[in-house]
């Protein structure tokens, strides 16, 4: 047997098939959500995933105004900024953030849970959230996923 002929396949850029992929968030669990997103983002539901290369899907999430967060997470839960001015520490809750743009709670969620380099930087870029069931992705014709088959 020649073990020479049994070498391990590393995808790139060029072989990687990326798809587009329509998720539906109305009813879902911020955090539940987020974690199956950005597992499709990074590639990890394909045999050839690769870590240091971008292998995942394009994800466009849909009704993301229709979010659920659990217990009291809607008044307690507070996302925290700086300015960059000496006290200049701003927070909000979850509440005020989905006031402002409901988009953004998602956006943050799975963005929390992408590597922190440049390949994080680069798979976040094939995130597309919007609030309402419109979404300006219609020519890549995307796929729409039930997230209760991949739990």
């Amino acid at each position: 047997m020649n073990t020479l002929s049994y070498k391990t396949v590393s995808a790139n850029k060029a072989t990687a098939d990326k798809q587009w992929v329509l998720v539906d968030a109305d009813g879902q669990t911020l955090g539940r959500l987020s974690s199956i997103v950005a597992k499709l983002i990074r590639g990890k539901y394909k045999p050839s995933y690769t870590p240091h290369v971008d292998c995942g899907d394009n994800v466009v999430i849909i009704n993301a105004e229709k979010i659920n967060l659990t217990g009291k997470k809607w008044t307690d839960k507070s996302y925290i900024r700086h300015t960059g001015y000496p006290g200049g520490q701003r927070s909000l809750t979850a509440t005020e953030m989905f006031e402002k743009d409901p988009t953004r709670l998602i956006e943050k969620a799975v963005k929390g849970m992408l590597p922190k380099n440049k390949l994080g930087s680069a798979l976040y870029k094939n995130l597309y959230v919007y609030a309402g069931t419109e979404h300006a992705q219609e020519a890549q014709q995307p796929t729409a996923i039930n997230l209760n088959d991949l739990l």
